[in-house]
């Protein structure tokens, strides 16, 4: 089966099933030891205009591993901070010999206008797109949910938290919606936004749980709140996943967050690193899905000598 091809991953809208399925095989085979040869040097910088440790460190560790050269970037030491466009900062990168330009950036579909100007001779993979979409965190996503289950047609998945400032809960609930799974969504009524009713349907958490096999917390946004009434205490007892809540699930199903964790406000702290949960497992099959990412567009570029 084919992986991608794309040349650049930027939204989950765009990815088939038949695609989905081929990284998630071509994932599980570099977490086996396979590995990607380069005949010819491709050279990646990773731009994160918002903070990050999780997706970053992993992206940087999946290009490690396959081969890559990263040039360091830093935007508050680069053009951008006198005034430099996105799109003139990534023509100076193209013209200097980058072919890979790995993107988090707050504005929502940055990307847009970058591919519709057509004139970038490199790839782009989204990182992260303020609340638009997080593609690389829902395919490892669905590696691990593939990992347990083997399957997702049929799966009853409730994503639970800041749902309308979630590029994680877009970009998961697009794709496994495709897949066949029936999706959920739980939290703050006034944190949903009804642009989701087509993805799902808003329940309450306490009445979903016994039924779900996939319970999906999400981190409050405080970021892109203009104020925050919910203290962590009230936000956990409301709306988190605590421990007598969990006791309400079933016994074979999973708990999934996409990190950073507020301990003891999304999620119960003792549950982090509990039976149930795949924190853990989510960041370890995060390299090798971005992994399995990065060569599929690597062979959609012909870059590195292989073939597409």
């Amino acid at each position: 089966m084919m992986m991608t091809q794309q040349r650049d991953f930027t939204s989950m809208v765009d990815v088939t099933p038949d695609e989905v399925h081929a990284l998630i095989a071509r994932a599980e085979a570099y977490k086996a030891g396979a590995q990607l040869h380069l005949t010819q040097p491709v050279y990646v910088v990773n731009a994160f205009f918002e903070h990050s440790t999780r997706t970053h460190t992993s992206f940087e560790m999946a290009e490690t591993k396959l081969g890559l050269t990263q040039l360091a970037f830093n935007p508050a030491a680069s053009s951008v901070s006198k005034g430099e466009s996105l799109h003139d900062t990534l023509l100076t990168m193209a013209a200097l010999g980058v072919n890979l330009a790995v993107i988090r950036h707050p504005e929502d579909q940055y990307y847009a206008p970058l591919l519709a100007a057509g004139d970038l001779d490199l790839a782009l993979i989204n990182a992260g797109d303020g609340s638009g979409e997080h593609p690389s965190q829902s395919m490892l996503d669905l590696m691990t949910i593939s990992e347990e289950f083997g399957y997702f047609d049929g799966l009853r998945v409730v994503i639970c938290g800041d749902i309308a400032h979630s590029r994680v809960a877009r970009s998961n609930a697009e794709i496994l919606q495709r897949l066949g799974a029936q999706v959920f969504f739980a939290g703050p009524a006034e944190w949903y936004d009804h642009q989701f009713d087509r993805l799902g349907t808003w329940v309450d958490l306490d009445s979903i749980l016994p039924t779900v096999d996939v319970v999906m917390l999400l981190r409050i946004q405080r970021e892109r709140h203009d104020t925050n009434d919910l203290s962590g205490a009230a936000y956990h007892e409301h709306y988190g996943l605590t421990l007598s809540r969990a006791q309400l699930m079933q016994p074979h199903a999973i708990i999934m967050h996409p990190g950073p964790v507020n301990r003891d406000v999304e999620l119960a702290s003792e549950l982090v690193e509990g039976p149930q949960s795949r924190y853990v497992q989510q960041m370890q099959n995060g390299v090798f899905m971005r992994m399995a990412m990065i060569e599929a567009v690597l062979r959609a570029n012909h870059l590195g000598g292989l073939e597409a």
